[in-house]
């Protein structure tokens, strides 16, 4: 099979390299693609079917998966990926996974991506880049979880801060205008994502500390990237503000904390 057939638009990392063909979806294979297709089809065996099954890696480097239907926003992000129910449905999909992998041994001989991976480490496997653009939706609900390169060991409540910071959006208001509907309420939208994914009361107290330090880990993978003279990363810095704009959420984030605190455990 070619890279001929369908392009698949959005992501940043794979961006142009992304084919469908007909049920199959093709595209780079990530360095940790053959213990990631392992825990893939064993997630499948715990009845967790909301991610591509693995098909085979290519001589070529891709790997091919299933293709999954259903709408992925790209940004900026519509109103209606943006709605409470939406952002509740994502937290019940992600708490789905995380149940399925808590179940599934993770792969200790692979060496998983650490650039978003929890610092903290964990048993389980997390996706770490719940995203917009990695999440299928039908009728307005999240179904489906795809894209999982950067999944790495770490803690359940992570995986949950990292998605936070997408679709509350973790944002200070004037970076959420970029790419996200404008009146979102952030201290509003964390509660209901960690009433969907059920958080509980500790991991609660715990989640906006999380996302503090997920934010950190974000700007350092950006940072990386830029570095190595990246030339997408350094576009999207520029364009988005440069690292005044980093500085601003992070400071917005500590500013707001007990607010967050409160919201999630009131």
């Amino acid at each position: 099979m070619t890279a001929e057939g369908e392009a698949l638009v959005g992501g940043m990392v794979n961006a142009g390299a992304v084919f469908r063909h007909g049920a199959l979806v093709e595209r780079p294979a990530p360095r940790t693609a053959r213990a990631l297709h392992a825990h893939l089809l064993a997630l499948e065996e715990q009845g967790f079917d909301a991610a591509p099954r693995p098909i085979r890696l290519t001589p070529d480097g891709r790997e091919q998966l299933t293709f999954i239907p259903g709408d992925v926003a790209l940004p900026p992000f519509p109103r209606w990926v943006m709605t409470g129910t939406a952002l509740r449905s994502v937290g019940s999909l992600l708490r789905r996974l995380h149940d399925a992998s808590a179940a599934v041994a993770v792969d200790a001989c692979a060496e998983w991506p650490r650039s978003l991976a929890d610092p903290a480490g964990g048993t389980m496997l997390c996706h770490n880049d719940v995203c917009p653009e990695n999440v299928v939706f039908r009728d307005g609900r999240a179904t489906a979880l795809i894209d999982f390169d950067l999944a790495a060991p770490g803690r359940a409540v992570w995986d949950v801060a990292m998605t936070a910071r997408y679709w509350v959006p973790m944002l200070d208001p004037t970076s959420a205008a970029v790419l996200h509907p404008a009146g979102l309420d952030a201290p509003a939208r964390l509660r209901i994502l960690a009433d969907g994914y059920g958080l509980s009361a500790q991991e609660r107290g715990e989640l906006p500390g999380v996302i503090e330090q997920a934010t950190a880990s974000c700007r350092a993978f950006v940072a990386d990237r830029v570095a190595d003279g990246d030339p997408v990363y350094t576009q999207a810095l520029s364009e988005h503000g440069g690292w005044q704009r980093w500085d601003r959420i992070q400071q917005w984030l500590v500013a707001h904390h007990e607010m967050f605190t409160a919201a999630l455990l009131g």
